[in-house]
């Protein structure tokens, strides 16, 4: 793509502004506008986690954004299970992860985005096609409910997969050393919850149960504050008398969630583009979806100062991402899977429920016994040449490479160079 090429991202979400970002440090001609249709600061959400592996590449794709994401992120370098009534085991695992609040993710990107020259047009919803005419490129990075791509639903093949567990996103004061899985037993079975910081003083909590469970114990009928009050009870020991804090829908009552895994068959239509939670979505189980989305963000630019024909360029992107997303995806059902099946591995010896826990993405687990699988873990796990032989059994249950759950660190774009753009604009 060559100079004075006109951008339009719908949606101002971590995608969009990284996109805009990384395109603007290519080639600064670029003319490009972020459309956000709410009041800037109205984000929903608490806090998203990343690792020291994307900490690398976004370090190497904008130092300034990446410096002060890190300094305003929370860190552990450990994580808890905590199973009521029964134990409570901490584990390193050898890597740090970090946690930063999603409204001061948002307002680094836009304030990185605005200091290289992208305007950002908070509380503008694009109402029809029209107004986006004069782009060159389009990018639907408007979510899970792009009405962009619902406009042509047929072309990208949009197929949606609703998971059976309910769950509800929530923030607490409480204050995690580590990240938290924390499972409690009621008479109408398991409900449990992930915690970790994401602030001095903050944690994001998000709790899970059954549908049987989650009527058992009203919340089918109740309100959030009776929700809240419930739920503090419940893990009243992981979270030492902290309140939990949520966003209540318009009627009071809570804002319980099915997980939808969105996929697509293409991911462009002439001029447009789908970015982030627009293309795919990921179970929230294995923590991959910021991550995800920034990294279609580079690949995104990089395909697009690679080839000057925007259909080329789109192919490449969708080619790229595509393999990657669906491997992931594949990891993140079969953790998701792991926790709708959960009585099959809670009752198992503290030290195997919590093995199976860190492979709750395997594609072999749910396929052998839980037994098997554990002592098969454990004797590949000073055998390499074993361990490899079960990487390739689990990949052919499905017929495609197993990606663990950070696999979407394993194809990350090399960083798009600032000043490489030449050429005219994209012909489609």
């Amino acid at each position: 793509m060559g100079a004075l090429v006109k951008v339009a991202c719908v949606g101002g979400g971590p995608a969009s502004l990284y996109f805009s970002i990384l395109m603007k440090r290519v080639d600064p001609s670029h003319e490009i506008t972020v459309y956000e249709r709410n009041p800037a600061g109205s984000t929903y959400g608490w806090g998203v986690t990343y690792s020291n592996e994307l900490f690398g590449y976004l370090q190497g794709a904008d130092p300034e954004s990446a410096r002060a994401i890190r300094e305003n992120s929370a860190r552990w370098d450990t994580w808890m299970v905590h199973v009521q009534d029964r134990m409570t085991a901490t584990v390193e695992h050898g890597d740090n992860g970090y946690g930063i609040g999603r409204h001061r993710l948002l307002d680094i990107l836009t304030e990185r985005a605005r200091s290289l020259g992208v305007r950002v047009e908070f509380e503008h919803e694009i109402a029809g096609p029209e107004e986006l005419a004069g782009a060159d490129v389009v990018v639907a990075g408007d979510g899970v409910n792009s009405v962009l791509r619902e406009r042509h639903a047929d072309h990208f093949g949009s197929e949606v997969a609703v998971g059976r567990n309910v769950y509800v996103w929530l923030g607490t004061t409480k204050v995690f050393d580590s990240f938290v899985f924390s499972f409690v037993a009621t008479e109408h079975g398991w409900i449990w919850c992930y915690g970790y910081k994401y602030s001095d003083d903050h944690s994001t909590c998000v709790v899970e149960c059954s549908p049987e469970t989650w009527k058992g114990l009203g919340f089918d009928r109740a309100s959030e504050t009776d929700c809240l009050a419930l739920l503090e009870k419940l893990f009243a020991e992981i979270l030492d008398r902290h309140p939990l804090i949520g966003r209540a829908n318009a009627d009071g009552s809570a804002h319980w969630l099915n997980f939808r895994t969105l996929t697509n068959r293409t991911w462009y239509h002439d001029d447009l583009v789908l970015l982030g939670d627009a293309a795919h979505t990921t179970h929230y189980s294995i923590g991959a979806g910021t991550a995800l989305a920034l990294a279609d963000a580079a690949f995104l630019v990089n395909a697009l100062h690679g080839d000057t024909r925007l259909q080329r360029a789109f192919a490449r992107y969708e080619r790229e991402r595509l393999a990657v997303i669906r491997s992931a995806q594949r990891a993140a059902g079969n953790s998701a899977q792991w926790f709708e099946n959960l009585p099959r591995y809670i009752d198992r010896p503290p030290e195997q429920m919590v093995a199976l826990l860190d492979q709750r993405h395997s594609s072999l687990l749910p396929r052998i016994s839980p037994a098997l699988y554990y002592r098969i873990d454990q004797v590949s796990e000073g055998l390499e040449p074993l361990r490899r032989v079960t990487r390739w059994m689990a990949s052919k249950v499905t017929r495609t490479p197993h990606a663990g759950a950070a696999g979407c660190d394993d194809h990350a774009a090399p960083p798009p160079q600032a000043g490489t753009g030449a050429g005219s604009p994209p012909s489609p």
